[in-house]
């Protein structure tokens, strides 16, 4: 059973009021809070305990899964390992995601090992928050790390999130394209206090037709510190696109290196990386509008960000 600040840990990183509609694997404080399957999405525990495979099977539709974790305790650490098989012409949404509310003085960590096999022309769409708060003096960090397997023609749409509240991050995200598969990633980052961010991508396009586009928009405030490290090895006829565009505050730094390995003639790819403060005259608009330097700036960021 949930406690009150679980439930709103749970609606920060999932937007959940309550017991989500479909499958869903809910876990809270190294353990489990509540499941629920479907005839076509599975949840099992792996047999050592360490975490659950999601079996979806083929030609599922219209169907959602949610496992978000919740830590409360401080000192609580955990590595939990996800495996997701996806069946052949399915088409449904993943919601996953880390809320940690820490007031003690100890660190509290999680970090969530998610593995994706996207069966023949599949299509999913992903969702991942991160989210922290508590006024304790230990930190809260989370690790995530990605593996996403698409086969021919399969679809794949990745959503990442971490706007408030994390001390410490690391997300590693690995991609393997087959023929006409399409990965989609869109990172939304917001960085402050002495906070620091990696967000490393290596993306293999190793079909005919493969293509992805990777984008990330960041802000970072104060003294926090955040890293960008996008590679796109394009080994076929593909396509590929990935990008940086952050604003930096502040005393904070930015350092965006996106790479492109071209190993096929017919491999078409770009990258882009853009870095600057708020324009002065976007500031002033606003504040010809009648808010305050500090109400302009929290505008552009939110817009910037949505």
């Amino acid at each position: 059973m949930l406690n009150e600040i679980q439930k709103q840990i749970l609606k920060e990183v999932a937007d959940l009021h309550g017991v989500p509609a479909g499958a869903y694997n809910i876990r809270a404080n190294g353990e489990s809070a509540g499941r629920n399957t479907t005839a076509n999405i599975d949840i099992v525990t792996k047999e050592d305990g360490s975490g659950i495979d999601i079996n979806i099977r083929p030609g599922t539709k219209n169907e959602s899964v949610h496992i978000p974790v919740v830590l409360s305790e401080s000192g609580l650490s955990e590595v939990v390992y996800n495996d997701f098989y996806v069946g052949e012409d399915s088409d449904v949404v993943i919601v996953a995601g880390c809320g940690i509310h820490n007031t003690g003085s100890e660190d509290s960590r999680h970090d969530g090992v998610h593995t994706f096999h996207i069966g023949k022309n599949a299509r999913i769409k992903y969702v991942e928050k991160h989210y922290g708060e508590g006024d304790g003096m230990g930190k809260r960090i989370l690790n995530p790390v990605t593996e996403i397997y698409l086969e021919e023609g399969a679809y794949a749409e990745m959503e990442m999130v971490q706007i408030k509240g994390v001390d410490s991050t690391v997300r590693t995200t690995k991609a393997v394209l087959a023929a006409g598969a399409t990965l989609l990633v869109h990172e939304r980052l917001m960085t402050h206090g002495e906070q620091t961010a990696v967000s490393d991508y290596v993306t293999e396009l190793n079909g005919d037709g493969a293509s992805t586009d990777i984008v990330s928009r960041s802000v970072a405030r104060d003294r926090s510190v955040q890293h960008f490290n996008s590679r796109i090895v394009g080994n076929a006829a593909c396509s590929g696109h990935t990008a940086c565009d952050a604003i930096i505050m502040d005393e904070a730094k930015v350092i965006a290196v996106p790479a492109l390995d071209a190993n096929n003639v017919n491999a078409a790819l770009i990258h882009e990386a853009a870095i600057g403060k708020i324009a002065g005259e976007q500031l002033i608009k606003l504040m010809t509008l009648g808010l305050t330097e500090q109400e302009a700036e929290e505008k552009i960021v939110a817009g910037f960000l949505k």
